[in-house]
């Protein structure tokens, strides 16, 4: 995606992209944004200027954030991927990306785009043509740090869990602050924008009609259900029926609490006046749930204990959610992501697990599994099966990534792709075709990562007990691993870097005794400390509660 990169002082060359645009020189537009002047960036020495921070899409638009600017990509129809957009330096380090790419009219007319950028407090909107140009719409305050940034139809959304919503409206250009419940979870479906809080409760706004309150003109937040046991709403899903109508009376919601508990509330037409009714629960996990999904043929919910995933099979009748059989259990697996202790991998934003997809079709995880892996594996949702992996062409560490829907083309024929976006540390973007992997998956392998494809990606990292003097930092996400990673690629290479074990100890853990639990508490025991060799671990018994031994075997539900 151009330009020279900034290596120690001096500029390696990379090769330029064919769709670059001529007027930005031959340096490139990474380059040329690199090579102004700016102040220092606090976001930390592990950070360079021209990694990818943040991908997202929309349609057939992509939106790329480096640390302190961002550029968008248009696929045209002759002509491939397009250059469109790209903005001003900004001061400071881009932490949430937004994109939407089809407004469906109203005050900016029916083909403007509309990108957001936002750290800290502050939102940055840009409106966007389809033939390039763009204007400013403005620079936004929420007051507290913004932890989700997103659309509604043409609406941008901010929210902070502190329990404060920013709203600006599309039509009115007003933007609208209001203090709500501390929010633990969001979701959208249609025009509909559902809010999951610390209390138990599930709050709904409908932001097409943006309704305010004629007494001090807030914005109107209705409550739509309470948890039983109020426990806190940590994940939400809302699936929204064929058969819905404009009323919006079909509408399913799973939901995930602090407890661990999975909840399905249904509200049909023969519900309405009453609100949503409880339909299922499921108490299946022991760390709160983190993640939750409910498409049409799947639920699927994800915990704190290391993305542990449980998934449902659910039935449905003329499209509505049935008991009949009702949902039944379908897999247990684990998409170990690990997290850096010292900063190095990228925005965590940038890093979401998913589930990717239409809720009509297979949907997908993607999981990296240390902050500074090359190597990306995608799995089913559903069962947990490997898709396919894919592996940096350079090599570089991937920083980010996202799955884009993108539409075929108007030509007679085509159909839908979906691709998989990667971008790299050193600034490149990579598209992959996951269309084709889908179509091809008999060919992969039946589970997921396997004891030796694990060890080798633990291996390119130091791990260690959580440092006692991080306490003062802020809480990790939930999905945090128990031992942090401290990555020794920044002064190194991921083949020699000093942060991975010696050949002889690499192929003892290996080939050498002991469960894998017992060579991961090993990885553990030696990161921070000088290197000794490992010990000899107890030969594993043979009774029924074995540990899992060294030949390979098929993986249970704690498969990584």
């Amino acid at each position: 995606m151009a330009g020279p990169q900034q290596v120690g002082g001096r500029p390696a060359p990379v090769q330029r992209s064919n769709t670059m645009p001529p007027n930005l020189g031959s340096a490139g537009l990474l380059g040329r944004m690199l090579d102004e002047k700016a102040p220092p960036v606090p976001s930390g020495p592990s950070e360079e200027p021209g990694m990818v921070r943040l991908v997202c899409g929309h349609h057939n638009w992509i939106a790329v954030a480096y640390t302190q600017f961002l550029v968008c990509y248009r696929l045209k129809k002759a002509s491939g991927w397009q250059l469109v957009f790209s903005s001003p330096r900004l001061d400071w380090p881009i932490e949430r990306l937004a994109l939407t790419a089809r407004v469906p009219g109203g005050a900016l007319g029916e083909h403007d785009k509309m990108v957001a950028a936002a750290t800290g407090s502050e939102i940055l909107l840009w409106a966007l043509q389809e033939e390039g140009g763009d204007s400013e719409i403005g620079v936004f305050h929420l007051g507290v740090p913004v932890e989700a940034l997103f659309f509604v139809g043409n609406q941008l959304i901010a929210t902070s869990h502190t329990g404060r919503i920013g709203v600006w409206n599309a039509v009115t250009k007003h933007w609208q602050v209001q203090e709500v419940q501390p929010i633990t979870s969001y979701d959208a479906a249609g025009s509909f924008l559902l809010l999951g809080c610390n209390n138990g409760s599930i709050y709904y706004v409908d932001v097409q009609k943006f309704p305010l309150r004629m007494k001090d003109n807030d914005l109107l937040v209705s409550e739509l259900y309470r948890d039983p046991a109020e426990d806190g709403v940590t994940a939400l899903s809302v699936y929204l029926t064929p058969k819905t109508s404009d009323s919006g009376n079909w509408i399913e919601i799973a939901y995930g609490t602090s407890s661990g508990g999975v909840r399905v509330i249904v509200q049909h037409p023969e519900t309405v006046g009453s609100g949503p009714r409880l339909f299922q629960t499921f108490t299946v996990h022991r760390s709160p749930v983190t993640k939750i999904m409910l498409s049409e043929k799947h639920l699927i919910s994800v915990c704190a204990d290391n993305n542990h995933v449980r998934t449902w099979s659910v039935t449905r009748f003329r499209g509505m959610i049935s008991t009949q059989p009702g949902s039944t259990p379908l897999a247990s697996f684990k998409i170990l992501a690990l997290e850096s202790a010292d900063g190095h991998g990228g925005c965590s934003a940038g890093n979401d697990i998913g589930p990717y997809g239409e809720r009509d079709d297979q949907q997908v995880f993607i999981q990296k599994v240390v902050p500074s892996a090359s190597q990306l594996f995608v799995r089913l949702s559903s069962t947990g099966r490997r898709v396919c992996s894919v592996r940096s062409v350079d090599g570089s560490p991937t920083t980010a990534f996202t799955v884009l829907e993108c539409e075929g083309s108007r030509w007679l024929g085509s159909r839908p792709r979906r691709y998989l976006l990667t971008g790299q540390a050193n600034g490149s973007l990579a598209m992959w075709d996951l269309t084709t992997a889908m179509d091809g998956l008999g060919q992969a392998p039946a589970g997921g990562l396997t004891e030796e494809e694990l060890m080798e990606q633990l291996e390119q990292c130091e791990l260690a007990p959580p440092a006692p003097w991080r306490g003062s930092l802020p809480s990790p996400s939930p999905r945090t691993s128990l031992t942090s990673l401290h990555s020794a690629s920044s002064n190194a290479s991921l083949s020699g870097c000093h942060g991975s074990p010696s050949p002889p100890q690499a192929e003892a853990r290996r080939s050498g005794g002991g469960s894998f639990v017992e060579r991961c508490q090993e990885l553990v025991r030696s990161g921070p400390e000088p290197r000794r060799p490992p010990t000899p671990a107890p030969r594993p018994s043979t009774g029924p509660g074995a540990p899992l031994t060294p030949p390979k075997m098929k993986l249970n539900e704690t498969s990584f």
